[in-house]
């Protein structure tokens, strides 16, 4: 019998829509028949939440370990001081912690093989704020947690994947972090996933310019002439079918997004903008380049809404979806690479199709 997937879910911050997106979406039947879902986080306050939001067909099995946890039920592992308190849609000290502490308790168990992937309800990025908690967001913290240099905040949709070169930074101090190592690092990573953890075979990346039309051949910057250009020639001597540099605001006006399998955004605002524009409410943000699989949804804590019942569960459902689906991916791709079918070239009479993807009109925005 095939090995039920195990899903940590940590609980994100508790004033906030997390409880109400995680409940919802283990309202669905058809969760507890693809996975065990464990919650990291407190029965009192999933109770809380429970009782607030008046959902009453949904059982929480209270466990102390991830070796507890049996198939088809929910469960939820306590992580937090009995005595926190729910304060909806308020900026708390307490709820900074029950977010931290549910956060480095998952990531243990993780790490530790207890769960197989993790799916983080959002936290505040102000609240969470403490000495064991020093990082701009769940992205970084779990880099560090990993020891892991090489990753990327990938969003993913059915309509497109968008990575990004720099991310929770200033955008004074964005062009300084902009450099052809740090986007053939981030090229290396789009490509190396979109293989093991979507099964493209031959991606096609898509890499955006910093200037307002990619710097219109230096009369409005010269980074993509001197930066950008020169990364995306060293990706492609690696094999990699990157191209560009593309104006970000004619890409998407002109729907050349739909011919690429991945975008590589220079900074924050220039990839998610437009991400969220199409896919805010199914929309999944992917931590790439780990060793282990982390999803989140592409929304934040809503405190403007918590506990109304008006959130959306559809981008946590599909941030639990991918968690899934990537795991599954590794595992074939693990597979296939021990053993491997014989190559054979059967394109060898054929121009390389990377000559065919990129047209002389490709900068003509």
């Amino acid at each position: 019998m095939e090995d039920i997937i195990k899903v940590g879910i940590s609980h994100g911050d508790i004033n906030g829509i997390g409880y109400e997106v995680i409940m919802k979406t283990l309202l669905d039947p058809r969760i507890l028949e693809m996975c065990i879902p464990v919650i990291y986080g407190s029965p009192k306050v999933a109770a809380y939440h429970r009782k607030a939001l008046n959902i009453t067909n949904l059982s929480l099995n209270h466990i102390r370990s991830p070796k507890e946890a049996s198939p088809k039920r929910a469960h939820v592992i306590n992580c937090i001081d009995d005595n926190t308190r729910v304060e909806l849609g308020k900026l708390t000290s307490g709820a900074g912690e029950a977010s931290y502490m549910a956060l480095e308790r998952a990531t243990d168990d993780l790490k530790r093989g207890l769960i197989d992937v993790l799916v983080t309800a959002p936290i505040n990025k102000e609240n969470i704020q403490s000495e064991k908690f020093n990082f701009p967001g769940h992205t970084e913290y779990l880099a560090g947690k990993f020891n892991s240099s090489e990753y990327l905040m990938l969003m993913v949709s059915e309509t497109m994947k968008v990575g990004l070169v720099t991310t929770h930074l200033p955008i004074s101090k964005v062009a300084e972090n902009i450099t052809s190592d740090a986007i053939v690092s981030k090229l290396r990573i789009i490509d190396d996933s979109l293989k093991k953890d979507f099964a493209v075979i031959k991606p096609r990346i898509a890499v955006f310019g910093l200037n307002p039309h990619a710097g219109d051949n230096g009369l409005l910057g010269t980074e993509e002439k001197e930066i950008i250009i020169p990364a995306i020639e060293q990706a492609k001597s690696e094999g990699i079918i990157a191209l560009g540099p593309y104006p970000a605001d004619g890409f998407f006006g002109s729907d050349d997004y739909r011919k690429f399998d991945a975008i590589l955004a220079m900074y924050h605002d220039q990839g998610l903008i437009p991400f969220k524009l199409a896919s805010f409410e199914s929309g999944v943000n992917y931590t790439a380049g780990l060793p282990v699989v982390r999803t989140s949804p592409a929304h934040g804590t809503a405190f403007a809404i918590a506990g109304e019942g008006k959130a959306s569960p559809d981008s946590f459902r599909q941030a639990l979806y991918l968690a899934i689906d990537i795991f599954k991916n590794r595992q074939i791709h693990a597979e296939i690479s021990k053993n491997p079918l014989k190559k054979y070239d059967i394109n060898s009479n054929q121009e390389d199709e990377s000559i065919d993807i990129e047209s002389a009109e490709d900068n003509n925005y």
